[in-house]
């Protein structure tokens, strides 16, 4: 397969069959707390795919160039984690000061992206997959493209939530997580689409 078909499964299959949130299950706290205003799930969502990317950029080298030639593998998670954290805080602080409503808005979510499984998740499934750089690139902003997918879309099902007639007993949270499982069971059905059109 040629490199371009090649990039091209990792990103859509980033987006559809191994979707972070939906299909591995991963960031899903900032997905039910971020998710009830779309303005705020799109900020979010693009503040996680900076955050992705740039992570996956700067991790990848750490790991090949510094950790495994060194033989000190066992300080991946450790290292990964302090790089995210920088990266959000400069976020953070960029976004305080040019943004304050939408910092306002998007509240204790912001930070949270420092312990977001799915940033951590996909700087460490790139080298475990053995990704190239380019391939771990194409595969973090795919990450976040799917996390944008996943965010935009169960927000518009909380807006029309907001509007429905909910039993009693399922209103609140339950319905929340009752609506989440429906969507995230919706993408099984991408299961073997990216395979198949690229014919792997």
């Amino acid at each position: 397969m040629s490199l371009g078909a090649t990039l091209c499964s990792i990103f859509l299959a980033s987006i559809l069959t191994n979707n972070y949130v939906l299909s591995r299950f991963l960031g899903i706290c900032p997905f039910l707390g971020v998710s009830k205003k779309l303005d705020t799930a799109v900020s979010m969502s693009l503040a996680v795919i900076v955050v992705m990317t740039i992570a996956s950029i700067v991790t990848w080298p750490i790991q090949h160039l510094i950790l495994t030639p060194l033989g000190i593998d066992y300080l991946q998670t450790l290292v990964f984690i302090l790089i995210i954290a920088a990266l959000v805080q400069f976020i953070e602080a960029f976004m305080k000061k040019n943004m304050p409503p939408l910092y306002q808005a998007l509240g204790i979510y912001l930070p949270l992206i420092t312990t977001n499984c799915a940033v951590l998740g996909i700087t460490t499934l790139n080298i475990d997959e053995g990704y190239t750089f380019l391939e771990s690139i194409v595969s973090a902003i795919g990450s976040g493209v799917g996390y944008l997918v996943a965010m935009v879309l169960f927000a518009g099902v909380r807006e029309r939530l907001e509007t429905s007639n909910i039993p009693k007993s399922l209103q609140g949270l339950p319905i929340v997580l009752v609506s989440a499982a429906i969507v995230a069971c919706s993408f099984l059905g991408f299961g073997g689409l990216v395979d198949g059109i690229f014919g792997t």
